[in-house]
């Protein structure tokens, strides 16, 4: 019996995302800060990429942000933004790596940037 392969065809964000992953890569002493941003939801994770290990992890979908009440997804991310930065701070982490997942760097992604920023990491 032969196998069918079936290729998926790359998208924009997919090539835009390889480029910036090749360029970039997180350590113990200076994770990466990977974002994806999903229609509804958005979640961010510190990854060592030596390791293979997420060291911090947040995502809008959790019970914290639910009790955010009514805000619109640019306040919720940068509310994310800073549930990371004092998670990261509680590790023990400083400065980070960006990596926008191949997403513009503006509006939700932008947001929980400098909310990270404000709230002590360093990238």
């Amino acid at each position: 019996m032969s196998k069918i392969v079936v290729r998926k065809r790359a998208t924009g964000r997919d090539r835009r995302r390889k480029t910036v992953r090749k360029r970039i890569s997180g350590t113990a002493e200076r994770p990466r800060l990977s974002v994806f941003r999903g229609n509804g939801a958005m979640s961010c994770q510190l990854i060592d990429d030596d390791r293979g290990v997420t060291l911090v992890s947040a995502s809008t979908l959790e019970k914290e942000f639910k009790s955010a009440g009514k805000a619109t997804k640019t306040e919720t991310s940068a509310l994310l933004g800073a549930a990371v930065a004092k998670r990261a701070a509680e590790a023990g982490i400083t400065t980070v790596v960006f990596d926008r997942g191949g997403y513009k760097y503006h509006g939700r992604v932008k947001a929980l940037a400098d909310a990270a920023r404000e709230n002590g990491l360093k990238f």
